[in-house]
């Protein structure tokens, strides 16, 4: 018998409110299904499971606030190979995993963080693919190949058994919009049916919509349980939001030794290359500065791994993975700061509407457990109102942060000639437990030469 505790969604969280079941006792429910909407002081988040098998016991009703690590649900073991789950339940399928503090299995060690976090967007456990690397570590062809059986396996029970592979919010909703999901296409792990498909199939709008999101209509209960609380507690809610940030910033500056630099960074290659290809796009899928800025911090912190990763029990832990923390504004006070998963690998065009989706959702309170544990380091941007330069305050574990002022037109010499350019300051605070200014210095001076070559970026 598993259990589905309350997650840790954030290094200064440390209690819950579930404002929402989204399974109910007897579902069927694979690693990496949403289980539960979770309210902290900071925002709503989605948040999944990380047992497989079936819901035997909700343990904490919709409403109640518990401490972290309190069991929230028990889940009924897996049933024995070969055994069909529940006539209404889909088989299981290995479904993208959460970075959750478990025993990792032996292999998953020789496993690199790249092909696990490719591993994770596949659908695949590293800990169950055949490794044909040294030792046998686990590489990107083994985890490729992996997920072409799994698609083809698939496919196959589908065909045989007609039974649907999809998570118990797109079961729920589907039935609320009387759909039958054989008839939805499914774009998930393995042909998974997700909430987006279902919603795509009946053109009802997602929660990226925000403001224009009509929710479905939620199951019976009391009208106090599906207030959203922002909207019933708002003056306390934003108290509490305060508390939090300032208590994790207080810790911040008085554990971590804070250095500052700053750059001036020249953007007329990387705007002018902007102007070119938006001249070739629709206005919904034209890029931002932002865009360009991004992506080049998140090249330079894989440059630099000095500025990215985590510093816990003494000592520091570099990333290979760059999960790009974005700070994102409230509409009701406070800040978010959620990750952009490899935003180093991502193309611009997908980072601009990754970009996109993560302020919507975290305005609309659907964020994920994931975006908000693991950002390797992250990037405020107050430019939009006007600000030259913001010095961060680091957001432990991460060691850095990275500030970017607004755009600006101003006198550049070059070459013995003088004009005049658009330019933006660039700051990074780091910790200097593990870096120094020579190495801040290198990362600010990357930054400022991938925006030179842009259409690499």
């Amino acid at each position: 018998m598993g259990e589905f505790r309350m997650p840790s969604l954030g290094a200064d969280m440390e209690q819950g409110r579930i404002v929402e079941w989204l399974v109910k006792p007897g579902d069927y429910v694979q690693r990496g299904d949403l289980m539960a909407t979770v309210d902290t002081e900071k925002t709503m988040m989605d948040v999944e499971s990380f047992e497989e098998g079936v819901v035997a016991e909700l343990l904490t009703d919709v409403g109640s606030t518990v401490p972290v690590g309190t069991p929230l649900a028990r889940i009924a073991q897996t049933p024995a190979a070969g055994a069909a789950p529940p006539e209404t339940a889909p088989p299981p399928i290995t479904a993208p995993s959460a970075h959750v503090p478990r025993p990792a299995p032996p292999r998953a060690a020789s496993t690199a963080p790249p092909v696990r976090s490719l591993a994770h967007r596949l659908g695949i456990d590293p800990a169950q693919v055949h490794g044909t690397g040294k030792d046998g570590a686990v590489t990107r062809a083994d985890v490729e190949r992996a997920a072409a059986d799994q698609t083809h396996r698939a496919e196959a029970v589908r065909t045989e058994s007609g039974r649907i592979r999809s998570s118990p919010r797109a079961r729920r909703i589907a039935a609320e919009l009387g759909l039958q999901l054989a008839s939805v296409p499914g774009t998930g792990p393995s042909g998974a049916v997700t909430e987006a498909d279902v919603r795509h199939a009946a053109g009802v709008p997602g929660p990226e919509a925000g403001a224009q999101h009509a929710e479905p209509p939620p199951a019976p209960r009391t009208e106090d349980a599906h207030v959203r609380p922002e909207r019933r507690e708002a003056p306390q809610r934003i108290a509490g939001l305060r508390r939090s940030i300032g208590a994790l910033m207080s810790r911040s500056k008085k554990s971590i030794p804070h250095y500052y630099l700053s750059n001036t960074l020249d953007l007329q290659e990387a705007l002018a290359w902007m102007q070119r290809v938006n001249a070739q796009q629709p206005v919904a899928s034209r890029l931002v500065p932002s865009a360009l800025l991004l992506k080049a911090a998140a090249l330079a912190a894989r440059d630099v791994p000095e500025v990215n990763g985590f510093y816990t029990d003494g000592k520091y832990q570099p990333s290979t993975a760059v999960h790009l923390g974005v700070a994102v504004a409230l509409r009701q006070g406070g800040i978010v700061a959620p990750a952009i998963h490899d935003a180093d690998t991502l193309p611009l065009d997908l980072l601009m509407v990754q970009l996109r989706d993560l302020v919507n959702r975290s305005r609309a309170g659907h964020l994920q457990r994931t975006e908000m544990a693991d950002p390797t380091i992250t990037v405020t941007n107050l430019g939009d109102l006007g600000v030259e330069s913001v010095y961060g305050v680091i957001y432990p574990p991460q060691v850095a942060m990275i500030g970017l002022g607004s755009i600006v037109e101003q006198p550049w010499a070059q070459n013995g000639m003088l004009g005049v350019r658009p330019i933006v300051t660039a700051t990074l605070s780091a910790d200097h437990r593990v870096s120094d200014g020579l190495r801040g210095g290198r990362f600010l001076t990357r930054m400022g030469e991938l925006l030179q070559k842009p259409e690499e970026l």
